[in-house]
């Protein structure tokens, strides 16, 4: 009895706690958007395209964690993108900083609860494709989990989704054909490829990198699988951008740092900043 009042208090804690933020968000904004957006290292400036914007820096938000990564702004953001309302996340939170996957999921839990239907997440990430160049931008199609730790692990709860949630489209192939008709029309370099999700906070060595090419990968980031799987629990619509910032192999001698991986996004923002304004305004 001592065990299932813990859990039935564990469950009522995370739901409140869920709700809290919630109604934290809905007294500060009246009109709800059905749009999420993730902004990723060096993506953040995305968030400049957003009109009459109302920007709330998470220290100041209830239950939030606080980004570490240099790059992240910290501000969640309400406002109108491309004629539609919209929320964003300048930063997001990794496991690499220390967080559990449930501190790292837990906005996309917010965002499900305040009525949000497509999710749009956005990453730095690393190439081992041998198509792609630094400043590719890759639309993902799929992904392949190696954080070691699942985000749904642990005692289900029923009013956030299905105990056993498929994953067969993680990435809405909709959402995907829409992004293609848009860099048909503009002329844009657009990749595809399946996204591999690690712990870091170290970069690749070549022999890994040549391993996640060969168990099916194109690019490898530290984050965005945990918040899609969350995403499609929720039952939300999801699409996935990686700017790809470095390559990896064991033919590739170039040594990444932050800083680089930084400036290779910023040189590919023009590209997100049409790409995600234009989706935005079809959905």
């Amino acid at each position: 009895m001592l065990i299932l009042a813990g859990q039935a208090n564990l469950t009522s804690t995370m739901l409140e706690k869920i709700n809290q933020t919630a109604e934290f968000f809905r007294s500060k904004v009246s009109d709800m958007p059905k749009i999420a957006i993730i902004l990723g290292t060096g993506l953040g400036p995305i968030a400049e395209l957003i009109e009459d914007k109302t920007v709330i820096p998470y220290s100041q938000i209830p239950n939030f964690p606080v980004s570490t990564v240099e790059g992240h702004s910290g501000n969640f953001i309400f406002g109108n993108l491309a004629g539609k309302r919209v929320m964003a996340m300048q930063g997001r939170f990794h496991y690499y900083e220390g967080y559990d996957m449930k501190t790292v999921t837990f906005p996309v839990r917010v965002m499900r609860a305040l009525g949000v239907e497509t999710l749009i997440v956005s990453n730095a990430a690393g190439g081992m494709n041998k198509e792609f160049l630094v400043g590719d931008v890759m639309v993902i199609t799929d992904h392949i989990n190696l954080f070691p730790e699942n985000p749904l692990r642990g005692k289900n709860y029923n009013e956030l989704g299905t105990r056993f949630p498929a994953m067969t489209e993680a990435y809405s192939k909709r959402l995907v054909a829409i992004a293609d008709e848009i860099a048909r029309e503009k002329s844009i370099r657009l990749m595809h490829g399946v996204y591999v999700g690690t712990t870091g906070p170290t970069f690749e060595t070549p022999a890994e990198y040549e391993y996640f090419r060969v168990i099916g990968g194109d690019a490898v980031g530290m984050s965005t699988v945990p918040e899609v799987i969350v995403a499609n629990h929720g039952g939300m619509e999801v699409f996935g951008l990686s700017v790809i910032t470095d390559l990896g192999g064991k033919d590739i001698t170039q040594v990444p740092t932050h800083e680089e991986v930084q400036q290779a996004a910023i040189t590919a923002e023009p590209v997100t900043k049409m790409l995600v304004h234009e989706l935005v305004s079809r959905l």
